[in-house]
């Protein structure tokens, strides 16, 4: 369900992804509002979910992760008993920054970090081959970064 949303929420919002850790009075005088209906209406978009959460972005290039793949993996089935194994595995890994269940050619999509090459090699013999269930496992290199946001677009 979608919440229903006016101009100055959605102002706020844009501020707040591009600048998560704005004070209270910048926003409000960016958004056009006084601190205390800016800060009622942060409250009421965190409690309504609109707002899930807040996070530092890093950079992984700078702190050593700078390979990212994109793994395809086909399962030996889609059942309930293959599925979930390989989900929970999956939410084990902190090397898989994101999965994603594909209806297409391939079960899952998973976008993994790692120092180099080589480690992620030695992380897919070592874990992702090795998840019951996984039939097979295709690796695309992205050759350079054009568009990585987190924005939504309102």
């Amino acid at each position: 369900m979608s919440t229903k949303l006016d101009c100055i929420d959605r102002a706020i919002m844009r501020v707040l992804q591009q600048e998560g850790r704005v004070q209270n009075i910048e926003l409000a005088e960016r958004v056009g509002l006084s601190p205390s209906p800016c800060l009622r209406r942060v409250r009421m978009l965190e409690d309504s979910g609109a707002i899930a959460r807040y996070v530092a972005l890093l950079d992984p290039a700078k702190l050593g992760m700078g390979l990212t793949v994109f793994a395809r993996v086909w399962l030996i089935g889609q059942d309930e008993d293959t599925v979930a194994p390989f989900v929970e595995a999956i939410r084990k890994l902190p090397q898989v920054v994101e999965c994603q269940l594909m209806a297409g050619d391939c079960d899952f999509i998973l976008r993994v970090i790692a120092p180099d090459l080589d480690a992620y090699r030695a992380f897919q013999m070592e874990y992702l081959g090795r998840i019951k269930g996984v039939r097979s496992i295709k690796t695309e290199i992205p050759m350079q970064t054009i568009k990585l946001t987190t924005e939504i677009p309102i």
